[in-house]
């Protein structure tokens, strides 16, 4: 069990120089079934809930911030939707003194870091990572201790106890550019997702040492889906989050941002994938992440076709976030997310490294 109560999804993922091989203890392909999901509700109610949250906000001089994984109507009600990264920046910068943030509790845990004088609300304390708790800081101890003076690497899905034993923490937008900012010479320990970290084996040229874990939902994304849809769909532009289980693969038989049978293919974070899909003259693409981004595609670039390569990569964790939640949640002041100031200090300086980075 990880501090926080929930199940660690990859809790004997062993640390592992090259990590050419799978966790030896995966999750369910697209596990947690724990976890249950509240039903969509009828959307005939979704406005007057929009505009009863929207009041709700101002009265209480809040903003509200959705990841690009939450449900349709809760990204639509959102002040801001957006990656990891983007949302970081936002809640470091917004103006107003109560956070809620409709994503899961790293995210949340990440915006009080950065904004110790807000209050920041988790409208479901349930929602979680399978990815956050692959790697617990008792473990991350040992593994800095197998490596005195490694540079310590950690995504942004990991707990503030985490955060607070790294030097440096990184989004998928900006992982590269993290990776190239440490100097050549110093070993580098990255943790925890092992696809993004094979690839950024690869497009770095760096030799780095990989923690085991992976997002027991991009995991689930395999080549075989992949191959399924590009069968279907000559022509289509690919666009695969670099934490998919068919990454490595893929990369092995294009390269980055090369043709995968054909077809261009492109490691994108969510972030980038919407911007890639804006600016692209394709009017089809491959999609292979978390499906809530579907919707924010299909808002920020009209007229095109996204069609998921899995169908049933959905985290669970992020379809907790209902807008009764987020009402209730304002209203109530409900959950209020707190980060020991000790561990919040240490964490703040691997964040700030990672925004200031870019």
């Amino acid at each position: 069990m990880t501090p926080n109560g929930r199940p660690a999804a990859a809790e004997s993922a062993a640390p592992a120089g090259s990590a050419t091989t799978a966790s030896t203890a995966p999750p369910a392909a697209f596990g947690p079934g724990s976890v249950v999901v509240p039903p969509p509700g009828d959307p005939a109610t979704f406005p007057a809930l929009q505009a009863e949250i929207r009041e709700l906000a101002r009265e209480h001089n809040a903003i509200v911030l959705s990841h690009s994984y939450e449900r349709p109507e809760i990204q639509d009600v959102a002040d801001h939707v957006g990656d990891s990264l983007r949302l970081s920046r936002i809640a470091a910068s917004a103006p107003e003194s109560t956070i809620v943030f409709c994503g899961v509790s790293f995210m949340a845990e990440t915006a009080k870091i950065l904004s110790p004088d807000k209050r920041v609300l988790l409208p479901d304390l349930a929602a979680g990572c399978s990815l956050a708790d692959s790697i617990t800081v008792e473990q991350l101890r040992g593994w800095k201790a197998e490596h005195r003076g490694a540079v310590v690497v950690s995504y942004v899905n990991t707990s503030a106890a985490v955060k607070a034993e790294s030097d440096y923490c990184c989004t998928s937008s900006n992982a590269r550019a993290v990776i190239d900012a440490i100097p050549a010479d110093r070993r580098i320990l990255f943790l925890p997702d092992m696809f993004l970290g094979l690839w950024l084996q690869r497009v770095t040229g760096r030799k780095l040492t990989i923690w085991l874990g992976e997002c027991h939902v991009h995991a689930g994304i395999k080549p075989s889906d992949v191959a399924e849809w590009h069968a279907r769909e000559p022509g289509a532009e690919l666009l695969i989050h670099p934490e998919c289980g068919c990454t490595s693969q893929v990369i092995e038989i294009a390269g980055d941002d090369a043709a995968f049978g054909g077809k261009p293919a492109h490691i994108l974070s969510t972030e980038g994938m919407v911007t890639y899909a804006e600016q692209s003259p394709a009017d089809t693409f491959l999609i292979a992440t978390e499906t809530g981004i579907l919707h924010r595609l299909e808002q920020k670039a009209p007229g095109k076709r996204f069609v998921p390569v899995n169908r049933e990569a959905v985290c669970q964790y992020m379809k907790l976030t209902t807008l009764e939640k987020v009402r209730d949640s304002l209203r109530l002041g409900i959950h209020e997310i707190d980060v020991p100031a000790d561990v919040a200090a240490k964490a703040r300086l691997a964040l700030e490294r990672m925004i200031a980075i870019g």
